[in-house]
């Protein structure tokens, strides 16, 4: 047996640098720079020391990279895309992803800021963690908004905008340094959207691509904490997009989520917009593969109308658009600095309900905004009694600390909760469903339902559709008849006569799979340079061979 002692070869970099975090600044090395550090390990054998042979030496348990992490993350798709992109890259980098947390080494804890009982799910998270002895890296938008809060001291942290950097991150929490990343991408003082989209990910769903089009953006709503973590609008070049939507297709997805704090925003800092992007997401759908897209806020939809119309209308876009009015008072809509007032949200609602035929719009609404009064809210129940939205988020009010609503006279707890409760009431008196019973519908069959029963498939409308559990239908467009309509749901029996079709121009990757590794046999990740591959500290290791 040989003693074998892994050296670094010389670099322009000779010394350690005693905290990492003087190492943030954009030019900083990418997860594939430490890939290639590693292969610059040289093995220089010593020849047989004969009192080692029976001598009984341990391998250094905290090498970093042979770890089990568990992911848990809250909040929205933009969320769950950082998610997905911080698990594929652990999962490239040696580290083994595990889906049950009491076996795993080390959790990745990826936070939304949204509302009080996400924020309490996390803190409880951390602190069960520390409990069991678990070493813990915490990401999203808790700790990027407020990385001094006192339940986050001592925790290495990723910022959102550096979720390419979680491996390092990562690698130093094992050893049991504490290390936080938080600063912005920049290219010649230009704030980016965010890491490189062509980074390793593990979909959750392998028939599923979330791609993040921009983060932030160019409102200041009062009582808005996502603001504070993801900041001013910063948005991707249409052709990065393009090509990850590509991508994506190459690896057998049928579905895209494009996703942001709002799509409706989409390029106005870089000169160009939705509508323009979409255009050419459009000629990369694979026919029967569908794009469904995300939330925007009214104002930066309503110059974009018209093109958005012909859009939602194209059989490969979902007829779907989530809209979050918030309340259908004026003077409240003033008060959370909205810019825009409820007539321009029923603009944007009627002219899609005439101009797409069964579109579905979604909404949110926030109930005991501070100043609310009994006349504001009844405004609200009108306009719901109105439209019967079929998909309708209600959120009870809660003050996030540092937001300009936290500071205003708050609506009592009781009056929230009762106008919550009359809210609720409403949205479930109508059922928006029932129409459809005897239609023939095409859906894309794409999830399995939380109860393992059904398969989980969308029409052109985004409307959900139950259909039977079987292997030949999922990843496929198929056709079924409606026979059962539920509040959330519909049921659809399949056509006989009608053959599955496969909208994937290749086999979806295995569930746990990384991709991006692979592209026309060559790694794009691994592939890509960067000048300062030098400034990168190495390890050193020492193990048997």
């Amino acid at each position: 047996m040989k003693l074998a002692f892994y050296t670094i070869m010389p670099s322009a970099c000779d010394s350690l640098i005693e905290d990492i975090e003087d190492m943030v600044s954009s030019t900083d090395p990418t997860p594939n720079e430490r890939q290639s550090a590693r292969k610059s390990i040289v093995p220089r054998s010593r020849k047989k020391n004969e009192s080692l042979i029976n001598e009984e030496l341990q391998a250094d348990s905290l090498i970093p990279g042979t770890q089990k992490i568990w992911m848990k993350t809250w909040g929205c798709s933009h969320n769950n895309s950082d998610g997905e992109y911080m698990a594929g890259q652990l999962a490239a980098s040696g580290y083994k992803m595990t889906d049950d947390p009491t076996d795993a080494d080390l959790w990745v804890l990826n936070s939304c800021t949204v509302k009080n009982p996400a924020e309490d799910h996390f803190r409880n998270s951390i602190k069960k963690a520390l409990e069991q002895q678990k070493k813990v890296v915490v990401a999203g938008c808790v700790p990027q908004a407020q990385p001094r809060m006192d339940y986050l001291k001592g925790l290495s942290i990723i910022g959102v905008q550096q979720i390419d950097r979680v491996v390092e991150v990562v690698d130093e929490a094992v050893k049991g340094h504490s290390v936080r990343l938080l600063g912005q991408k920049k290219d010649g003082g230009r704030r980016l959207g965010g890491a490189r989209l062509d980074l390793p990910k593990i979909r959750k769903n392998p028939l599923i691509e979330i791609i993040s089009i921009n983060t932030g953006c160019l409102n200041a709503c009062t009582y808005c904490k996502t603001k504070h973590a993801r900041g001013d609008l910063a948005s991707y070049p249409i052709e990065e997009l393009v090509e990850r939507a590509r991508q994506s297709f190459q690896e057998g997805v049928c579905e895209i989520w494009l996703t942001s704090e709002d799509t409706g925003a989409y390029g106005r800092d870089i000169g160009t917009d939705l509508p323009t992007l979409l255009w050419r997401l459009v000629e990369e759908i694979p026919e029967g593969a569908m794009l469904r897209l995300g939330m925007t806020n009214p104002p930066y939809i309503l110059e974009h109308l018209e093109e958005m119309a012909k859009i939602l209308n194209h059989p490969r876009v979902y007829a779907f658009l989530h809209v979050p009015v918030q309340s259908a008072s004026d003077s409240v809509l003033m008060d959370m600095k909205r810019e825009y007032c409820i007539d321009d949200f029923k603009k944007v609602v009627d002219f899609l309900k005439e101009r797409v035929p069964g579109v579905t719009i979604a909404t949110d609404l926030i109930c005991g905004f501070p100043g609310e009064t009994e006349e504001d809210f009844q405004e609200t129940i009108n306009m719901v009694k109105l439209y019967r939205f079929p998909s309708l988020f209600i959120n009870q009010f809660y003050p996030r600390p540092g937001t300009p609503a936290a500071k205003m006279e708050q609506v009592p707890a009781h009056v929230k909760k009762q106008r919550t409760k009359e809210l609720s009431q409403l949205f479930h008196s109508y059922n928006p469903y029932d129409h459809k019973v005897g239609e023939r519908q095409h859906v894309l069959v794409t999830e399995e339902s939380f109860d393992a029963q059904y398969y989980v498939s969308h029409n052109k409308f985004y409307e959900q559709v139950l259909v039977p559990k079987r292997a030949e239908f999922k990843g496929k467009m198929i056709e079924v008849d409606i026979y059962e309509a539920g509040k959330h749901f519909l049921k659809g029996r399949p056509v006989e006569e009608s053959k599955p079709f496969t909208p994937s121009i290749a086999a979806p990757l295995r569930k746990g799979e990384v991709s991006g590794l692979m592209q026309h046999g060559k790694s794009n990740w691994h592939q890509s340079k960067c000048p300062q591959k030098e400034a990168y500290v190495s390890r050193v290791i020492s193990s048997w061979l």
